[in-house]
C-alpha cells in the first residue's frame, strides 16, 4: 500500500485531519473519500469493469468500478471523479457530462469510507493504464449478477451493482 496521505472524517462528516493511507484502510474511526465513475456503454445494457495488476491495491486481480480512487487532501467529489477518468482510462470527461446517482458508506474490515458514485455514458477510446490494470471491458449487466461472476468481484462493486439495481439505474 502506498505512503499517501488522506483527509480523514469522523462519522458525522467533520474533517479530522490527515492520515496515511494504510492507518485509513479498515479503520472505523478514520473514515475517508473516494469516488466511483460508473461507465455506460452507450446501447444502456452495459457497465465498463477494471481488473486491477496483482500488485496493486487492497484486492488485486479483482474487478471492480470502472474508475474508482480517493479524494486527494481539499479535492472536490466532481474533480475527483474527473481525474481518476483521466489518469485511469485517459478520458477528459467534462463534469457536465458525469450524473451523480448516490453516495454509498462503506464499513468493512478492507475499507472505511464515503463513496460518492457518478454515472457516465461512453463506448470506447480507452488508454488503459498498464501499471494499474490488467483488463477493461463492458460486462451485461446480467453477468454482474451471475453468482460466480460476483465472487470475482470486490465487495464494494458488489455493494454499488445492487445499489443500482435498487435505484433502477440497471435493469436484468
Amino acid at each position: 500500500m502506498s505512503d499517501e496521505y488522506f483527509d480523514v472524517f469522523d462519522a458525522s462528516g467533520n474533517r479530522i485531519g490527515q492520515r496515511l493511507r494504510r492507518e485509513c484502510h479498515g479503520n472505523p474511526a478514520l473514515l475517508h473519500r473516494a469516488v466511483h465513475v460508473a461507465v455506460f456503454h452507450p446501447d444502456g445494457a452495459r457497465l465498463l469493469l477494471q481488473k486491477r495488476k496483482q500488485c496493486k491495491d487492497i484486492q488485486p486481480g479483482k474487478w471492480d468500478t470502472a474508475v474508482g480512487g480517493h479524494l486527494t487532501p481539499g479535492e472536490d467529489w466532481l474533480s475527483a471523479a474527473c481525474r481518476e477518468l483521466h489518469e485511469e482510462l485517459g478520458i477528459a470527461a467534462a463534469p457536465d457530462k458525469l450524473t451523480p446517482l448516490f453516495d454509498l458508506k462503506i464499513r468493512n474490515r478492507i475499507e472505511s469510507e464515503d463513496v460518492r458514485v457518478y454515472k457516465l455514458v461512453r463506448s470506447g477510446g480507452f488508454t488503459i493504464q498498464e501499471s494499474e490494470l490488467d483488463a477493461v471491458r463492458f460486462w451485461s449487466f446480467a453477468e454482474l449478477f451471475i453468482p460466480e461472476n460476483r465472487l470475482e468481484f470486490t465487495p464494494n462493486l458488489c455493494v454499488e451493482i445492487d445499489r443500482m439495481a435498487e435505484e433502477g439505474v440497471i435493469r436484468l
